[in-house]
């Protein structure tokens, strides 16, 4: 089990989270739930910075999430200060992958990967990965073709 931060990855964000009362039980640790939405907030900061949804819908698309897998490493507690990273693992024609991770310090306390698509909002069917989002990713990995 991988517990160190991972190096810098292609198209990678940082945010910072801050550990609400809401998101604790009763001993102080945060939720599993609660990792789940800070994958969700890393996923549209990331879109933020990388490609914003009023733009996304501007051009009648949007991405839509079809999976979810987490890992939980270490306890985050009400008192932590965890840093989520998200990046782009991998552009497919239709799909994309993303790599994410909640740290305190220097412990990964969970990791995870999200899986999803871009669909044509009128049409309801998916669309190619738009291609502001393949050059940004091809420049990032140095696998510009």
């Amino acid at each position: 089990m991988n517990t160190t931060p991972r190096e810098a990855h292609a198209l990678q964000v940082e945010l910072r989270i801050a550990v609400r009362a809401y998101d604790v039980d009763a001993l102080g640790i945060v939720s599993n739930i609660t990792y789940i939405r800070w994958f969700e907030d890393l996923r549209t900061h990331f879109l933020e910075v990388h490609m914003p949804m009023r733009d996304m819908f501007a051009e009648g698309f949007s991405p839509i999430l079809v999976h979810t897998d987490v890992r939980y490493h270490r306890p985050v507690t009400l008192n932590d200060k965890p840093v989520g990273r998200a990046w782009v693992e991998e552009l497919g024609r239709a799909r994309w992958r993303m790599g994410l991770e909640i740290c305190v310090g220097e412990n990964v306390c969970c990791s995870g990967k999200q899986e999803g698509l871009f669909v044509d909002l009128v049409r309801k069917r998916p669309v190619p990965v738009p291609e502001t989002l393949v050059r940004a990713f091809e420049v990032a990995t140095g696998s510009l073709h």
